[in-house]
């Protein structure tokens, strides 16, 4: 049964292999991580944030990124995305086969200092040079919007900090903006005026959000995000890897794990057009090889179609009363 104001479907883009992968040290081979894009793509995932350009040194989990866009199928439909930290990361996604490249700009001053070493103005400098890159090469500018609505050791983040990456964003070229939840504290009326916002600004603008789940809310998160219309919703297989590092228990640092968010759209009558047993081969793929536990409910926990076909365990005493 469907809730008030949801649309008929929804994206929904992985991004495990990139901002998953990045968290874990030890790096997967390149064949590995081939054999990760074939299991999304045969359960029906269209959009895959596949591959990073930073600079080796900083992520050697991701320093294959050319060997990786080289080896993934090329299937009709299937979207393929790649970051770009910087403008040399920019140069080199451009030869490397990617569909779009994503740009991240934080909304917030301290979190753009310690994360990039750049402050908010010197980052839309670079995104502002990138997008003409984008637009002299032909690949599609998406621009990812950090700490849109809370930063750590601070909290909420104003609405002109978030508006004031989303303008520059549309100035350099911007196909689509995401707003992301990173340090997974937000609450769903900020993604719902967000959205909304954003909406309203730039009616012909795509619109996206990134979802974090510390604080539990990322499914309560998407709901609103969907319900102000937004065009596509973000998370990693299995929850796979981390926000900022600040006191919390590391089970609940990672991204909403997109199996919750296809189980919580099939739910509520959202199309996404990803078959859910056929992703969780990918999700029980990544968790043999990383050894992460998987952050994921219905992993853990089954679907409504596995628990009603159970059956009661033989037993020789009353059970007790559990509620």
């Amino acid at each position: 049964m469907s809730l008030p104001g949801l649309p008929a479907s929804v994206r929904l883009v992985e991004v495990g292999l990139r901002d998953g992968l990045q968290s874990v040290p030890e790096p997967l081979s390149t064949a590995e991580k081939v054999e990760l894009v074939r299991l999304l793509i045969d359960a029906g995932v269209r959009e895959i944030e596949a591959v990073s350009f930073a600079h080796p040194k900083v992520l050697p989990q991701l320093a294959d990124a050319a060997e990786v866009m080289a080896a993934v199928p090329r299937i009709p439909g299937v979207r393929y995305r790649g970051l770009a930290p910087n403008y040399r990361g920019a140069e080199r996604a451009v030869d490397c086969g990617l569909d779009e490249l994503v740009v991240v700009v934080s909304a917030d001053e301290d979190v753009s200092q310690r994360n990039q070493r750049l402050s908010v103005t010197e980052a839309l400098a670079g995104l502002s040079r990138i997008g003409h890159l984008a637009d002299r090469t032909g690949l599609r500018l998406v621009t990812a919007v950090a700490c849109s609505f809370f930063a750590p050791a601070r909290g909420p983040v104003p609405d002109a900090e978030r508006l004031r990456v989303v303008h520059a964003a549309v100035d350099a070229g911007s196909a689509g903006v995401y707003l992301a939840g990173t340090s997974g504290q937000e609450e769903p009326g900020e993604f719902h005026d967000g959205v909304a916002e954003v909406r309203t600004l730039y009616p012909e603008l795509e619109v996206g959000v990134h979802l974090h789940n510390r604080n539990g809310f990322a499914p309560a998160n998407a709901i609103a995000a969907m319900q102000a219309g937004a065009d596509w919703l973000e998370g990693s297989f299995a929850g796979l890897g981390g926000d900022l590092w600040f006191p919390g228990d590391p089970s609940v640092l990672g991204n909403a794990p997109l199996e919750d968010l296809v189980h919580l759209c099939d739910g509520l009558g959202v199309s996404t057009g990803i078959d859910l047993p056929k992703y969780l081969r990918a999700a029980d793929r990544i968790v043999k090889l990383t050894g992460r536990p998987s952050a994921s409910f219905v992993s853990r926990g089954g679907t409504r179609a596995d628990l009603a076909a159970a059956s009661w365990p033989e037993q020789s005493e009353p059970a007790s009363d559990r509620g």
